[in-house]
C-alpha cells in the first residue's frame, strides 16, 4: 500500500478537505498513474452531495483523470513507464457477460466499478481522481495522444465520452440535424464532436448568453428555450437532440421538436423524477431515450477522433484549494467551460 495526498469530503454535503488516502500496491495487471490533472464533472457534485442517493465517505471524487505511467506490473503489455493515460467513469468490470464481451462494459451485466463512489472485488471503496496518484488495471485505462494537451484531454474522459457515444450510436453525420440541449461542460463537448462528425449542430440553451461561444465551437444555429417562438419554430426539426442538462425537462416540449422516427437521448440525470405524456411518443415514433459513458474501446476511439480533429475541452485551470469554490460556480452555471485541478497543487 502506498499514502497519497488527496481532497475528499469527509460526510454528505460537506466541503471537500485535503486528507491523505490508501492506494493498493501495482499488481500483475496494474499500471500507477501520476495524476496531472482531474476534471471537475456535475456528477462528482451530485454525488458528494448524495443527490442521487446514499453514498461512500469518506469520498474523492473524480473520474477525468489524465496523467502519466510511473510503474507498471510484471504482466502489464500495454503500458510503459512514461506513457500518457486516462481514466474514466469506471475502473473495473465482469469481463464475462455479453456486454463486456462487446466491448460495452459501462453496460456490464453485473455492474461495472467506479472510479470513485463505489466498492472493488475486494469490498474496499474506490477513490477518484481528485488525489495525486492513482492504481488501475491497464484494461481499463486509455491511451492520450501525444497531440492533446494532459489538461485539455482529462474532462474528455467523461464528458467527452458521455456525448461521444450516443452521437455516435444514433448516426450523427452529414445530412442529420442535431440539436444540442444545454451549453455547459458536457453541452459544448457535444456541439465540438457533432460538428465534427459532419452534422448540422444547433445549440438549445435557456438564453443567448453564450450564443458567441457556441457558433466559435462548431454551432451552426443558437436559439434560447426561454422564447416560446423557438418552440413553434423548430417544431419537427431534429433527428436528434441530446439532451445534457441534469434538470427535469418539459419533454414534450423538446419531443416536438423532432422529426419522425427522431430521438431525445438524455445524458443529464436530473435529482428528480420527471413525467411524460406517451401520446408526444406516438406521434412521429419518436425515440425517448438515454445513454451512459461509453467502453473502453470506444473511449480510445473518441480520444483519437478529437486528437484528429485537433481539440479537447473548454477549460479553467484551478487549484485544488478551489475546489468547493467551484463546485459552487458550476451549480450556478458559471464555468466556461470544464473546471480542470491542478493536482500538483494537492
Amino acid at each position: 500500500m502506498s499514502t497519497v495526498a488527496a481532497y475528499a469530503a469527509p460526510a454528505a454535503k460537506a466541503p471537500l478537505e485535503r486528507t491523505t488516502i490508501e492506494r493498493r500496491p501495482v499488481g500483475e495487471s496494474d499500471i500507477l498513474i501520476d495524476i496531472k490533472f482531474a476534471g471537475i464533472c456535475h456528477s462528482d457534485i451530485h454525488q458528494a452531495r448524495e443527490g442521487w442517493g446514499e453514498a461512500i465517505f469518506p469520498m474523492v471524487p473524480g473520474h477525468e483523470i489524465a496523467g502519466v505511467v510511473t510503474e507498471v506490473g510484471a504482466g502489464v503489455t500495454k503500458y510503459t513507464v512514461g506513457d500518457r493515460v486516462g481514466v474514466g467513469c469506471f475502473v473495473d468490470s465482469c469481463r464475462e457477460c455479453e456486454y463486456c464481451r462487446q466491448g460495452l462494459e459501462q453496460y456490464c451485466a453485473k455492474g461495472n466499478t467506479a472510479t470513485y463512489n463505489a466498492l472493488d472485488k475486494n469490498g474496499e471503496p474506490t477513490y477518484g481522481g481528485y488525489s495525486t496518484h492513482v492504481v488501475v488495471d491497464e484494461n481499463y485505462a486509455v491511451r492520450i495522444p501525444d497531440s492533446l494537451s494532459l489538461d485539455v484531454a482529462a474532462p474528455l474522459l467523461c464528458a467527452g465520452i458521455t456525448t461521444y457515444s450516443p452521437l455516435r450510436h444514433w448516426n450523427a453525420g452529414p445530412g442529420k440535424k442535431v440539436a444540442v440541449l444545454g451549453m455547459g461542460g458536457l453541452g459544448h463537448m457535444g456541439v465540438k464532436i457533432a460538428h465534427a462528425m459532419g452534422a448540422e449542430v444547433t445549440v438549445l440553451s435557456q438564453s443567448l448568453r453564450k450564443r458567441e461561444d457556441g457558433l466559435k465551437l462548431g454551432a451552426d444555429h443558437y436559439y434560447a428555450t426561454s422564447d416560446p417562438k423557438t418552440f413553434e419554430e423548430l417544431a419537427g426539426t431534429f433527428d436528434i437532440i441530446l439532451s445534457t442538462v441534469s434538470a427535469p425537462l418539459d419533454f414534450a416540449a423538446y419531443l416536438s421538436l423532432l422529426k419522425t422516427d427522431g430521438a431525445l437521448v438524455n445524458v443529464g440525470a436530473p435529482e428528480e423524477p420527471v413525467s411524460l405524456n406517451l401520446f408526444a411518443l406516438l406521434g412521429g415514433r419518436k425515440t425517448l431515450a438515454g445513454s451512459m459513458i461509453g467502453g473502453i474501446a470506444e473511449t480510445q476511439e473518441m480520444l483519437d477522433f478529437c486528437a484528429e480533429h485537433g481539440f479537447g475541452a473548454e477549460i479553467e485551470l484551478i487549484r485544488a484549494d478551489q475546489i468547493n469554490e467551484a463546485y459552487e460556480r458550476v451549480l450556478a452555471s458559471d464555468v466556461r467551460y470544464r473546471f480542470v485541478i491542478d493536482t500538483a497543487t494537492i
